[in-house]
């Protein structure tokens, strides 16, 4: 469920919640088993998952960063930021970078700190880390750029948007030479080594009576091909931007609250009732729905091989046919909700859950 940031409370409406749709039987499509755990703690914040050839680098609640082997499972660095997360992690295989409650931006090497910088506003997103500089986005929807290897303040880019912000991951990549950013409903290109904005490519318009309904942010993550990088604004659209010219292709209704993944033919992604939907990438018509996972709490994607992988709040990730959508396989993990959207790490799919339990399954 998407929170929100600078709201004091929703009224209790007392309505209940829909009954989650039964689950099918498994029908064991794809081979694949379980190869190994690992235990990180508790992850209670926007996770990101960060791989850089087989290092997977996570964080979790209690401020604990790791580094692990994403094929054996084995801890290569563990390292802790002192406070609880609110953001992590980001890495490029060398620095990793997570930030605290206390909106410290802390860098590692190795399992060691290498500097921590004060931030200005809370960040619900995880760093990025790249051209040994570290990327910002923070709640307050401005984006900036600091040293690597000392933290120092590079730039600021700073842009007015609604009160309100989600507590939750946005947009914030590298294509190219463009360092690209959600702000607020449009999609920025902006110049890494000073800040300037290259282009704004708007997905969403604010709209409504209210700052909630207002709400149009772009959410992480994203589905990239090339210069094309396609995007979902919050319970609003789902799009695709040219990110060398900052041109929108294509902008469909949507009304989901995580991010897209997709592959070289279609964008996927949940909706808020619990849909899998895949647009066709060239022009943004659906190419097929699924619904027989309603009300099941699931995430974002990622599109793996054969399938589209996406985790649910009961801790079980579904394997659908990236063709139809059918039901490939159902792999379980603790029964706690999955945390963040899956990843792979040479032939392994990660999927960590909230109670910090990492999954390693490989093709049997």
């Amino acid at each position: 469920m998407p929170q929100f940031s600078a709201l004091p409370s929703f009224p209790g409406g007392g309505a209940e919640k829909p009954k989650p749709a039964e689950l099918q039987p498994n029908p064991a499509l794809i081979g694949v088993r379980q190869a190994r755990t690992a235990r990180i703690g508790a992850v209670n914040f926007p996770l990101g998952l960060a791989v850089n050839g087989t290092t997977v680098t996570l964080a979790s609640g209690d401020g604990a960063v790791v580094a692990l082997d994403g094929a054996t499972g084995r801890e290569l660095w563990r390292a802790n930021a002192g406070a609880p997360i609110a953001a992590g992690a980001g890495s490029d295989g060398t620095t990793a970078a997570v930030i605290t409650r206390n909106n410290d931006l802390v860098a590692f090497a190795g399992g060691r700190e290498l500097w921590r910088q004060r931030l200005p506003a809370l960040s619900y997103t995880p760093p990025l880390v790249a051209g040994a500089r570290v990327f910002v986005l923070a709640a307050d929807r401005s984006v900036a750029g600091f040293d690597g290897q000392t933290g120092r303040r590079l730039w600021t880019q700073q842009r007015p948007g609604e009160p309100l912000v989600l507590r939750q991951a946005g947009v914030l990549l590298a294509v190219g030479d463009t360092l690209v950013a959600g702000q607020g409903g449009r999609m920025a290109g902006l110049n890494p080594l000073n800040g300037t904005i290259r282009w704004e490519a708007p997905l969403a318009t604010p709209r409504g009576i209210n700052d909630i309904e207002r709400l149009a942010d772009l959410v992480g993550g994203v589905s990239r091909t090339g210069n094309v990088v396609c995007a979902r604004a919050f319970q609003a659209a789902v799009g695709c931007v040219d990110a060398e010219r900052g041109a929108v292709l294509w902008t469909q209704r949507a009304n989901g609250s995580d991010g897209v993944h997709g592959d070289e033919a279609n964008v996927f992604g949940t909706e808020n009732d619990g849909r899998v939907v895949a647009w066709r990438r060239d022009n943004g018509q659906r190419a097929w729905v699924n619904e027989r996972l309603l009300h099941r709490g699931l995430g974002t994607p990622l599109a793996l091989g054969r399938s589209v992988v996406v985790g649910d709040d009961s801790g079980f990730v579904h394997m659908l046919s990236r063709e139809d959508g059918s039901l490939l396989n159902r792999l379980a993990t603790d029964g706690s909700a999955i945390a963040a959207a899956p990843v792979v790490s040479g032939n392994t799919l990660v999927v960590v859950t909230r109670n910090g339990a990492v999954y390693g399954f490989v093709p049997q």
